[in-house]
């Protein structure tokens, strides 16, 4: 079986499926392939994972037709408290001084999924294919070639364009020989729902520890979700201590902000790695999300990076399907990598530098010093919340809450 197309994009996640969602009222026939049943399932309860998204993720959403369904299901960030165990310094960021409603959200991985399915639903040119297993992929001039297995048949599928959105361990990216740098920091972050004594009135804190940040993000119903940030060699020690011995390790290194822990949920546990695609783009090809860029959780950047990579290809595309350009063509696809490319590295050398500074313990009596005169000094809160907030630099139409230039109604 063959099928053709004009865009073929590897990987269902968040950020493929938003691309999908992007450019499926474009006039091109899009094939979406995923790995595992879409949307992903997850449960809808105490334990339901979160994602943290930025403002700037926000006014894409919005772009995308998407924010009206999910604005019912998001926790608004409306400050930030950092810290670090062991310094009375601290630093804040208010939505009121940057002129907002918030500076970002918190949704839970099952209502976003649900979002894009139902999007995606409304959207006749675009053909998901899932659950698939991708076997091959190969470039020539003309088209891009992906071979897929599904249960009972063997698919090949032909693109102009192929987007690789699979992943830090990017098949895509492996079988068509493109390095990536790779760096493991050696630690692994426990995720888990706690529920704390007081409420967390839309405070999102990130504290920094010896061992690494913990960050707690606003949830509903008074809960929050927990990043904790663990050295790798002492996670199955972390991942078998009951509830009770576990919430009081994070209670000595959270602190009692929030008063005392009185539930965890279930706990997961990853590796935390630094991954970087040395290829944004190739000739019909073009590398977005965590494909190209898989950062340290630390500030929550890794997703909204990744969305931000949705909206600068969509305007490349569109604007290439305007001018008559073969969006396919490396001169096209460089724009999108130019683009790209100071916000990724701004982000990685954001997110590394953080890890760095805070766990180099000859630096703390700096890091004191440095926090204090951080929250006194409005300008640097300033910046740094444009940053976060995914609002610095020349921004593309879905970043600036519009939808894509030429939208069709299907």
């Amino acid at each position: 079986m063959n099928v053709d197309y004009d865009l073929l994009i590897i990987g269902g996640g968040a950020v493929g499926a938003s691309l999908a969602c992007a450019l499926g009222g474009q006039g091109l026939r899009i094939g979406l392939i995923e790995a595992r049943p879409f949307p992903a399932t997850e449960p809808v309860d105490y334990d339901a994972r979160s994602l943290a998204l930025a403002y700037g993720t926000q006014r894409i959403f919005a772009g995308l037709a998407l924010w009206e369904m999910l604005r019912p299901t998001v926790t608004p960030i409306l400050k930030v408290h950092i810290s670090e165990r062991g310094s009375p310094g601290f630093a804040r960021l208010d939505c009121r001084e940057e002129g907002v409603e918030a500076l970002g959200y918190v949704v839970e991985a099952t209502h976003l999924n649900a979002a894009l399915a139902a999007r995606l639903n409304t959207l006749q040119s675009v053909d998901l294919w899932c659950p698939a297993r991708l076997e091959d992929v190969t470039v020539q001039r003309e088209a891009a070639h992906a071979t897929l297995r599904l249960s009972d048949q063997t698919v090949r599928l032909t693109a102009r364009l192929l987007v690789a959105a699979d992943g830090a361990s990017s098949r895509v990216r492996q079988q068509l020989g493109i390095a990536a740098l790779r760096w493991d920091y050696g630690q692994a972050a426990v995720i888990a729902n706690v529920t704390p004594e007081r409420n967390h009135h839309h405070v999102a804190y990130e504290r920094f520890t010896e061992t690494g940040p913990v960050a707690l993000l606003p949830l509903s119903q008074g809960r929050c979700a927990v990043v904790y940030t663990i050295e790798r060699a002492k996670q199955n020690a972390f991942l078998a201590l009951d509830d009770r011995a576990f919430l009081a390790n994070l209670q000595t290194y959270f602190g009692e902000r929030l008063g005392n822990f009185q539930r965890i949920g279930q706990r997961q546990c990853y590796p935390l790695l630094l991954v970087k695609s040395r290829e944004h783009a190739r000739h019909r090809v073009a590398v977005i999300g965590n494909a190209a860029h898989t950062l340290h959780p630390v500030a929550g950047q890794g997703f909204n990076v990744g969305i931000r990579d949705v909206a600068a290809l969509t305007d490349v595309i569109t604007h290439a399907q305007q001018t008559g350009q073969d969006f396919g063509e490396l001169t096209v696809l460089n724009r999108y990598a130019d683009w790209r490319r100071w916000d990724q590295r701004r982000s990685i050398i954001f997110t590394d530098g953080l890890v760095r500074l805070f766990t180099n313990p000859w630096l703390k009596p700096a890091r004191h010093l440095g926090l204090w005169a951080f929250d006194l000094f409005p300008p640097a809160k300033h910046f740094l919340a444009r940053q976060t907030m995914g609002l610095a630099g020349y921004l593309p139409r879905l970043a600036r809450g519009l939808p894509p230039a030429g939208r069709q109604t299907e």
